[in-house]
């Protein structure tokens, strides 16, 4: 288990739980074994975690994966796979807030969670700098490989995790949902004008829309030149803070809220019949404070237990 996995455990515990405690019924089915003492690092209990190298880019990879608490007793069954970016934060949180929706009934369709780890060994701001983004920034210029590695790191997804995923896990690959924050939100509005097929659903989270000098609405413009459908379920959240403004919590540069704006208009004006829009701008949010609540709203609205 990575120690980074291990520290966000500790996180999810602080961020999360806070001084709750858990129902009962989550307990018993989710937390097997006691943690190892004697100075040991903290885990993520009931997760695996995976290597998936790229073969391509010469690349190590991880993915961190929890089962839901009926996989074992339903082997019959095949479940929708929830594909989470910055899984250092992201995977811990999110299976948290899985687990305590459900836990005095069910509000959520049962899930696979996949988390999508940086390149082992590389800086986790350069790895998702490279990684989620199609295009460089002046923005991001500083940094070593300052973005456009989108593709590549999309080619990746599709020939080694996803299939990696669907040969040893009981997953359905009709309900395949990408997930991701800021650059992870850009992220996957590449993927969803460029192969829309490749996910049924999309969480594009507080979307860095501005990246590459709005490069991403140019591939929406050209994909909506060539195509009349988009077939794909779409949720955005933005936290009202993610514009310019004074005060500590607001964005110094990009007007966040404003570009989530045009998005979201541009992708309705299309009329695309296989499109299911839905948008969201969080109150009292800003960039940082916003993801677990948008989480939360993403699982509710894409999958709402039967």
């Amino acid at each position: 288990m990575p120690n980074r996995l291990a520290k966000t455990g500790l996180l999810i515990v602080l961020t999360a739980l806070g001084a709750c405690t858990e129902p009962a019924q989550s307990q018993t089915q989710i937390s097997p074994a006691a943690q190892r003492g004697g100075g040991a690092p903290y885990e993520v209990l009931g997760t695996q975690v995976w290597n998936v190298p790229d073969p391509i880019s010469g690349r190590d990879y991880q993915v961190f994966v929890h089962l839901p608490p009926s996989y074992e007793r339903e082997p019959g069954r095949r479940y929708p796979v929830l594909y989470v970016t910055d899984a250092d934060y992201a995977f811990p949180v999110i299976r948290q807030i899985g687990r305590r929706l459900n836990g005095e009934g069910p509000r959520i369709e049962e899930f696979i969670l996949v988390g999508l780890s940086y390149a082992v060994g590389d800086d986790p701001v350069a790895s998702r700098t490279r990684d989620y983004t199609a295009t460089r920034s002046d923005r991001t210029a500083r940094i070593v490989n300052g973005g456009g590695g989108g593709t590549a790191y999309q080619a990746y997804l599709k020939a080694e995790v996803l299939p990696f995923v669907e040969d040893r896990f009981r997953a359905d690959p009709a309900q395949r949902i990408l997930l991701g924050h800021s650059y992870g939100g850009l992220l996957g509005a590449q993927v969803l004008f460029s192969e829309p097929e490749l996910f049924s659903a999309y969480v594009l989270g507080s979307p860095s829309l501005w990246h590459g000098r709005d490069a991403i609405f140019t591939a929406e413009a050209a994909y909506g030149q060539s195509h009349t459908d988009l077939p794909a379920t779409v949720y955005m959240y933005i936290g009202e803070y993610e514009t310019v403004g004074d005060g500590p919590r607001y964005n110094r540069n990009h007007d966040m809220v404003a570009d989530n704006r045009r998005f979201e208009t541009q992708l309705r004006s299309r009329n695309y019949p296989g499109l299911t829009l839905t948008s969201e701008v969080l109150n009292d949010e800003d960039h940082l404070s916003v993801a677990p609540r948008g989480f939360t709203r993403a699982l509710m609205t894409l999958l709402p237990a039967r």
